[in-house]
């Protein structure tokens, strides 16, 4: 095996170029050790609805479909897991028999059952759907990652129905966004590529700069094909 051998810049020597490297991994584990740690568990900020929940109640994994005549929404898939905690005292506990609905576009910017100046969907429910949460508090659905639409960025709405410690009914909704490095990646494809305009970067949408750095979906390449997205939503019971 051939082994490489390190060379010193001119003019620095083999001793000096050793306390460099030692001056420099001790300064490294200084800075890692001063690092303030990460909380366990932090509460999710949440967002608006938007104008287009809507309150289909449709128990499914699989949201790409329109229920209405089965037809399947193209695009590239994406598995998305979200995981809700109960926080409290800085600590988490899974949250069981959670109700989880999510809904976003198509890959051409519209929603199902809304009425919009591009389009009319009432009626339809592609794209929306709820699952409950397990016993670890996990939902998992299967859908298209989302397209774009003018004035926001690249997002998946979702609401969590639990009850409150004293059993009321509690809600709780935001919105997730994904990395804009992905997203220019799928949107420059079929068939969500567009002639005459593109989505916002995060950074450019006004939702997203409240509080969607803490709404950062986890996002990695699929076995196979598509993508996978992962959430730890963190909601108070009080």
């Amino acid at each position: 095996m051939r082994q490489h051998r390190y060379v010193p810049e001119a003019g620095i020597t083999r001793r000096d170029a050793l306390l460099l490297l030692g001056a420099s991994m001790l300064a490294g584990r200084t800075a890692a050790q001063a690092a303030p740690a990460r909380p366990a568990c932090i509460v999710t900020p949440e967002q608006t609805e938007g104008p287009y929940f809507a309150d289909v109640r449709l128990n499914r994994a699989d949201i790409r479909s329109d229920p209405a005549d089965g037809t399947v929404k193209p695009g590239i898939p994406l598995a998305l897991t979200l995981r809700v905690h109960a926080v409290e005292g800085g600590a988490c506990t899974s949250l069981p028999g959670a109700v989880v609905d999510i809904w976003h576009c198509d890959a051409n910017g519209v929603y199902s059952d809304a009425m919009d100046a591009g389009f009319d969907t009432r009626g339809k429910a592609f794209l929306r759907g709820y699952q409950v949460t397990d016993a670890s508090g996990m939902v998992r659905f299967t859908t298209i990652y989302p397209g774009w639409y003018p004035g926001r960025a690249v997002h998946v709405h979702f609401k969590v129905r639990a009850k409150s410690r004293a059993g009321r009914d509690l809600e709780f909704t935001s919105q997730l966004y994904f990395p804009d490095i992905i997203n220019e990646r799928v949107l420059a494809v079929a068939p969500y590529a567009r002639p005459g305009g593109r989505a916002l970067r995060n950074e450019n949408d006004g939702l997203y700069r409240r509080g969607g750095r803490s709404l950062m979906l986890d996002v990695a390449n699929a076995p196979g094909d598509g993508y996978t997205g992962n959430f730890e939503v963190g909601i108070t019971l009080a």
